[in-house]
């Protein structure tokens, strides 16, 4: 079971502003996971392993400015999202699941938190 635990960041612009930095890389390196992911599939139809973004990316800039676990669990959690949709696609052809399944799609630029963050001079 996972949990979620709330931090709240006094009004100190510098550790936003390390914060803001460091949501940006991560949003940017899913992006790219992303990105790599769907040209794969579309251009050659081969799927995923769940450490082939890792290799793929490990000399990125966005990659490298993250912790190692963080960055890695991004790109796994890309992954993970891709596999997913594979295995809807056959359960599709099978006929276990009745609606299409949709590849994943890109994170939208004004979307750099998740959740209910913001970013300003008051507490997350």
């Amino acid at each position: 079971m996972y949990s979620c635990q709330q931090v709240l960041v006094a009004q100190n612009s510098e550790l936003i502003a390390i914060l803001t930095f460091l949501c940006e890389q991560s949003h940017k390196l899913t992006n790219m996971g992303i990105y790599y992911s769907r040209q794969l599939f579309f251009k050659s139809h081969k799927t995923l392993g769940k450490y082939d973004l890792e290799k793929v990316y490990k000399k990125n800039n966005h990659y490298k400015v993250l912790h190692s676990q963080a960055a890695q669990q991004i790109l796994r959690t890309v992954a993970e999202s891709f596999r997913s949709y594979y295995c809807l696609i056959k359960a599709y052809s099978e006929g276990k699941v009745s609606d299409r399944a949709r590849i994943p799609n890109y994170r939208t630029p004004d979307r750099i938190f998740s959740g209910n963050t913001k970013v300003s001079g008051k507490p997350f």
